[in-house]
This record gives structure tokens, sequence and C-alpha cells, in this order.
């Protein structure tokens, strides 16, 4: 399943940090936390090749494909520039590895400003796919920490009538609340058939956020978690992505309370540092649920993300 040699390890973070943070990617998969939280799930793997990071995944990212497809993340620069004569190197590396594994070669979670990068160096040896279901939408922190305006209107009601009713407190994340979320987690999912849309991807978060919690003081994330009579009832985890920039990568809440995901919101971007301008919602994946709820958060601008598949 894994397609290069190295497997992300916590041990890695400084590494790959170099690259990840040396040009602005702006795409939620693209900082280590979601890396590292999803290495096992979806068998990422790494390799240096010249200049470059690449790293590989399998993931069920194509919904006309039944199966765990391979796919290449955008390369990694640790410069903060391409050479397009070097990346051609590295990308004709990478398609004999995918190649000799009996895989086509592809990259996928491509940003749209990258585009040109991969055409100057390999000039018409790529289509390029508009991939809409793995649009990041991406909110002012502001927007959502005070649900001002009329565009927030309904988000008010239901977040007014929950404080009418409730009383709640907040819990800053941390490694002694593991057992707590996992066993939320746990209840969370057990409210979902397993046809409903999205519950495949629920199960996978839950073994996902398992890798998170061994190492959540290690990872540099924020959030935190709402308790309703001293049980957790609501949580939500980000991290850093870029110095302006929070990827909120988990967000839950008992839905039989009326109010409570506006509650989450609200706290999760009310308690972030106050550098912090933009918060990334990471994609819908297509589920027409999830993009009804993001649309509804009203997006300040979404991360254009493409398929990249040798012609």
């Amino acid at each position: 399943m894994y397609i290069f040699d190295n497997r992300i390890r916590i041990e890695d973070k400084d590494k790959l940090n170099e690259y990840l943070c040396a040009y602005r990617y702006n795409t939620s998969g693209l900082s280590f936390c979601s890396l590292y939280m999803w290495c096992n799930v979806n068998y990422f793997s790494w390799l240096e090749h010249g200049d470059y990071v690449l790293i590989s995944g399998m993931s069920y990212l194509d919904p006309d494909e039944n199966k765990l497809l391979p796919f290449m993340f955008p390369p990694l620069t640790g410069t903060g520039e391409y050479d397009k004569k070097r990346l051609a190197a590295s990308l004709h590396y990478a398609k004999d590895i995918f190649e000799e594994k009996g895989h086509s070669f592809n990259i996928r979670l491509l940003p749209k400003h990258m585009i040109p990068i991969i055409e100057d160096a390999c000039p018409g040896e790529f289509e390029f796919i508009d991939d809409r279901p793995n649009y990041d939408y991406v909110y002012l922190r502001e927007n959502l920490a005070t649900f001002a305006g009329r565009a927030y209107s309904s988000k008010r009601n239901h977040l007014n009538y929950f404080m009418r009713n409730y009383s709640y407190t907040w819990r800053d994340i941390s490694l002694d609340m593991c057992d707590e979320i996992m066993e939320f987690l746990k209840r969370f999912s057990e409210h979902k058939d397993d046809k409903d849309e999205g519950a495949e991807i629920l199960n996978l978060e839950q073994k996902a956020m398992l890798d998170v919690f061994s190492n959540i003081d290690k990872l540099d994330t924020v959030g935190g978690g709402i308790y309703i009579d001293g049980v957790l009832q609501a949580v939500a985890i980000g991290s850093r992505s870029n110095p302006n920039t929070v990827v909120e990568h988990i967000e839950k809440a008992n839905s039989s309370i009326r109010g409570l995901y506006q509650l989450i919101n609200k706290e999760f971007a009310m308690r972030l540092p106050e550098e912090i301008v933009y918060i990334n919602r990471e994609e819908d994946m297509g589920l027409e649920n999830l993009r009804k709820s993001k649309l509804s958060l009203n997006p300040h601008m979404m991360i254009e993300k493409y398929i990249a598949r040798m012609i």
C-alpha cells in the first residue's frame, strides 16, 4: 500500500515542516498535523528527491471508483521556489516509482495556483481536472467568532436558544482528554447508520484521532471541548497551517442539542490566537449535507484544487 520508502512519524515533524512551511500551499492537507493524523488511514509515505519532498498516499478520492487509489501530493519545495528542470526530474522520478508498482501517476489536491508551476516544468505532459469535492472552505475568523450581520441571523437564533436553555464549560485540548474524546466520538458514530452519508468517513476519523492523541502534546494543536453537566458534548481540534491560518481538522457536536454546533463554531474561533485571520474548514468531499453546512457559514473564499494526470 505504501508507494515511497518513508512512513510519516512524529520524529519527521521538523524535517517535513521545513518543506511544508517554505511555500504557501494554502491547502488543508498540507500541514504536518493533517498528514500525521491520516498517515495510517491513507498510507502516507514520503521521500526526498533533489530539492523536493514527495508525499504519496492511498485514498478514496474518486467517487466513481470504489477502491483505494494511489496519488501524490503536490511536490514540496524547501526553498520557497520551484526550478522547472529539477522539478521535472523529481516528477519523472515519482512517475517511474508509481509505474514500477503498477499504478498510473497522478497528483491530487493540487491548488490552482500551482498548475502553472507543474505545466512549466512538464509542458503538455499533464491534464488538469477540476476537483470540486476537495475544494477547501476558508472563513474569516472574526465572522465565526461573532456571527455578526444578516448572513448569520439563523446561526445567532440557534445560539441564543442554547444560551437560554443550557449552561456549559469549555476546556482546552489536552492529552488527558484523550479517553473522553474517543468515547465521545464512539457515541457520535453510534447515532450514524452505516448507510448514512459520511458514516464511513466518520469511522476513519476515529482511527485517525488515535494517532493524533498519542502525540497531541507534540502536534501544536488548538481547540477544545464543550461540557454540559460534566459530559463532553462537542469537540473541535485544529492546527496552524501558516502564520495567519488555522485548519480545523475535527468538529463534532451532539446534534440533538439545538445551538451546540453554532457554539462550538464560535468558541473555537474566539479562542484562537489574535494573529489568526482565517479558518480553513477543509473539504466537503462531495457529501451533499456537508456541503450545505459549510456553505451556510458563508465562506470568505474557496481554495480550488485539481487532479493532474499524465497524458
